[in-house]
């Protein structure tokens, strides 16, 4: 709901909307969601320059593909016509078969690569990005899959592939349709004019299409970085508090984040009061354990290495919580469990020992008996 506030800006009275985002977004915005990943790209892009490479290293190199195809073809008839020919010398026929069309393919698949790489160069500045890499469990979930396959997104995919189809499919008919009567009339070619004919046809028809595909691929690519750049647009207040915190010197931020450690720090040894254990390393490590009835499982209320596992103990002492000696139990939760969380599954037999061992010891009230 709009707030009308009077404070020292030129305007006394101002319409504060919060919440809506109407500012561009920042330089350090867009850092943060490359390095999450999040860049506009557009797949036309790659499609259309891999279509491109693909079709002039065929061009360029169909003549000599036609060759070698019509040596390799003149050859396997000589040999298969030979009497004295076997089955044991015609794997070695197909072995030559396979290697001459690998040898074909091979300049084709490395150009269409080097397409797919250079399209997403143009598109965005190349970098290593780990976030790509890093497993997302919450990825696997159905429900947001269904929601991006029905959602509008998917819309307007579906409404960019089916106008690409058609412009496509208008741009074929229209070369291939002058042509109907030639085509019809291809048996009284000999072999050498009907690959003549259909090469310059196929030739006009791809050359065609990425004439129309490159506009539309630049088209697409303008609408991914407009949509890119308005799924990051921030609120007045958002950008306020971002010009802020770069205004701060580092030693103010070192020091807020140093005091933020130190408040944070004193929380957690106010809490080491309301444990029921301490489990140490015995001088490295200490953690310490609550278990009480509103609890599904033990969790760790404190926990600290060296000195802090020291004062740590400290405090256990003069509260008279117990402290039982397990290195490799210490260990394992200083290093897996998080202050406030619950211990892991794995841990409950270790833990429960423990327990037992201070109900049958401890002259202290527990929090879970």
């Amino acid at each position: 709901m709009p707030v009308l506030a009077f404070g020292q800006d030129d305007h006394p009275f101002e319409e504060h909307m919060s919440g809506e985002r109407t500012e561009k977004p920042t330089g350090k915005r867009l850092s943060e969601a490359r390095a999450r990943g999040q860049v506009a790209r557009s797949p036309e892009i790659n499609s259309t320059l891999v279509l491109l490479g693909s079709f002039a290293t065929l061009a360029i190199a169909a003549p000599a593909m036609w060759s070698t195809l019509t040596a390799t073809f003149h050859e396997t008839i000589v040999r298969t016509a030979d009497p004295d020919i076997t089955s044991e010398t015609l794997p070695g026929l197909m072995d030559g078969w396979m290697h001459t069309v690998a040898g074909l393919l091979l300049p084709l698949f490395a150009v269409a690569a080097v397409a797919g790489v250079t399209a997403n160069v143009i598109q965005n500045k190349p970098g290593l990005m780990l976030s790509g890499i890093k497993p997302d469990f919450k990825k696997l979930s159905p429900v947001p899959g269904l929601k991006r396959m029905v959602g509008p997104e998917a819309l307007i995919e579906l409404g960019k592939t089916l106008f690409k189809v058609a412009v496509v499919g208008t741009v074929g008919f229209m070369v291939i349709w002058p042509e109907l009567p030639t085509l019809m009339h291809m048996d009284t070619m000999d072999a050498g004019e009907m690959a003549t004919y259909a090469g310059g046809l196929i030739s006009r028809l791809v050359f065609s299409i990425i004439v129309i595909l490159v506009p539309l691929a630049a088209a697409d690519l303008m609408l991914s970085r407009r949509r890119h750049t308005k799924s990051l647009m921030m609120s007045k207040q958002e950008v306020k508090e971002e010009a802020r915190q770069q205004d701060i010197a580092p030693e103010v931020k070192a020091a807020i984040k140093r005091r933020a450690r130190d408040m944070a720090r004193k929380r957690m040894l106010g809490d080491v009061p309301t444990a029921d254990v301490i489990v140490t390393n015995p001088t490295h490590y200490a953690v310490a354990l609550r278990y009480g009835k509103d609890l599904s499982a033990p969790r760790v209320v404190a926990k600290g290495a060296d000195l802090l596992a020291l004062r740590i103990r400290e405090l256990a002492e003069e509260h008279e919580i117990s402290i039982v000696e397990n290195p490799p139990l210490a260990r394992a939760l200083y290093r897996q469990v998080e202050v406030g969380q619950e211990i892991p599954a794995e841990y409950f037999g270790a833990v429960a020992e423990v327990l037992a061992f201070v109900y049958r010891t401890s002259r202290r009230a527990l929090s879970w008996a």
